[in-house]
């Protein structure tokens, strides 16, 4: 329940923060479950979230060369097999057609896990000379990988997501490309949504199956646990030559071609719920609000309505296309047939930037009272300001969002030397644990056998430094980033 009693229906992020989720996703209409098992619907509020945070990272991605392109929903098994370590890694979420047009398949078909296989497939036919790349290739569609335990947005048997496909004629080209995909997820991640990430290199074990090495983001959600934001791999010659690419180089040489991939979800619309939501429901940044200013009619009689209606009529003529960091000022009139405590409650619950209520005596004023949905802090605001003041809040208020996430990460990050003080540290809340580690994957195994923590990266930033390995003992150069994850 907020401190102004506005929303009451939700559960509280400290008594039950999976029960807190789930109230807001559906209430504040989000998603919702289907009656195909694990798959969900993404309401309009919710879609229009993921599609502002899709158009950024679209924009981004075209910037670098990239073009958008489309292959097949449905792998032939086949190809997914040409692949080993891909598909063993893969095989347990694999939905299958076997049968169709009323016969059996006698080269079943998979329900897109991931393109890998299938791109490699059809681009050696694209790719015959050095001229042909790099080939820079992105994906925006729909995967299916059969999970067993699913939450809507977060990991579903179904989700929508971008997936960048490229092609390199030299193995630094295609490290370069690595970094490419991950700036991008990061730029997305800290410049849109006010989350801060750490980058860095998954381990082994946690690797893209068929990948060299995969590189990703990670940030820490309000109840402690992190989540991977955006994943880059590095695909080395691997899936070339399973499918049988080659080229002519330059120095009149049959290659393989160095591929990466990366790929980017709607989970990032749960990871922007966990990242700022509070008791009361969503905490939207500026820049993915659908709505970034709700403006409140107030009055009791008739000649009051029509002296407010007029004034909101003028403030949204004045209003009207003032840009803002992204894109034109997004404001919308709740003219419903409501109370006035209603529609603070309905707007405050899908985290709406501002409130700007309008009122008989602030129309006599020439004035409205901005509230602030973050911390409710109110002030009153001329409205022949409201123009050029609210993009300067808009931004102040999105640096607002990203500086509290960093705080609390701060807060939520500690360092553990033995194992007995990394399990304390679980046990009293989580949050991200750094620790020295030997490198080895029977330890990195154990770790998460025991405590249900996992690596998610080795940071980029982490300094040298000496250690001995939680586990075992053996010397450890420098620590790495734990975490219980979703």
């Amino acid at each position: 329940m907020s401190k102004s009693g506005f929303v009451t229906s939700i559960r509280r992020q400290s008594e039950d923060f999976p029960g807190w989720y789930n109230d807001v996703v559906r209430k504040a209409e989000l998603a919702d479950h289907s009656p195909v098992r694990g798959c969900m619907i993404i309401r309009p509020y919710g879609y229009a979230i993921w599609e502002s945070m899709r158009d950024e990272l679209d924009r981004h991605i075209r910037r670098t060369g990239h073009q958008n392109v489309y292959f097949p929903l449905f792998v032939p098994r086949s190809l997914l097999e040409k692949e080993a370590e891909h598909v063993e890694g893969f095989d347990p979420q694999v939905a299958w057609v076997t049968r169709a047009g009323g016969k059996d398949l006698d080269d079943w078909l998979a329900i897109r896990p991931t393109s890998e296989a299938l791109i490699a497939e059809v681009v050696k036919d694209w790719i015959q000379s050095y001229r042909d790349l790099p080939l820079l290739m992105n994906l925006w569609n729909n995967v299916v990988r059969w999970e067993l335990r699913t939450r809507l947005f977060l990991r579903t048997a179904e989700f929508l997501w971008q997936e960048a496909h490229t092609f390199h004629a030299t193995e630094q080209e295609a490290t370069d490309e690595v970094a490419t995909g991950l700036e991008a997820y990061r730029a997305v991640c800290e410049e849109w949504l006010a989350i801060p990430v750490i980058k860095g290199r998954k381990t082994e074990n946690e690797k893209f199956p068929g990948a060299v090495y995969s590189h990703s983001i990670e940030a820490l959600m309000r109840d402690g646990k992190a989540l991977q934001g955006g994943t880059s791999h590095m695909l080395g010659q691997n899936f070339a030559r399973a499918a049988g690419i080659e080229f002519l180089d330059r120095d009149n040489q049959r290659k393989n071609p160095y591929g990466t991939s990366w790929g980017f979800t709607t989970r990032m619309v749960g990871a922007t719920i966990m990242t700022h939501g509070d008791d009361s429901g969503l905490v939207l940044p500026p820049n993915v609000a659908p709505h970034q200013v709700v403006i409140v009619p107030i009055f009791r009689s008739d000649d009051d309505r029509l002296a407010v209606a007029g004034a909101i009529e003028r403030v949204e003529a004045e209003l009207a296309g003032v840009a803002t960091m992204s894109g034109p000022l997004r404001v919308t009139v709740d003219r419903r047939e409501e109370t006035p405590g209603s529609k603070f409650n309905h707007w405050e619950l899908r985290g709406v930037p501002f409130r700007l209520e309008i009122g008989p005596r602030d129309v006599a004023a020439g004035q409205g009272v901005l509230v602030r949905r973050v911390d409710r802090l109110k002030e009153t605001i001329a409205l022949d300001a409201l123009a050029a003041e609210l993009p300067r809040r808009l931004a102040g208020y999105q640096a607002l969002l990203f500086q509290r996430a960093l705080d609390f990460r701060a807060a939520n990050s500690h360092e553990a030397d033995d194992l007995a003080g990394f399990e304390r540290i679980l046990d009293d809340g989580g949050g991200f644990i750094h620790a020295p580690w030997c490198g080895d994957g029977a330890c990195e195994k154990r770790i998460n056998e025991q405590t249900g923590a996992t690596i998610r990266v080795i940071p980029f930033d982490a300094p040298d430094e000496a250690g001995r390995c939680l586990v075992d003992g053996r010397p450890s150069e420098r620590r790495v980033l734990f975490a219980r994850a979703y």
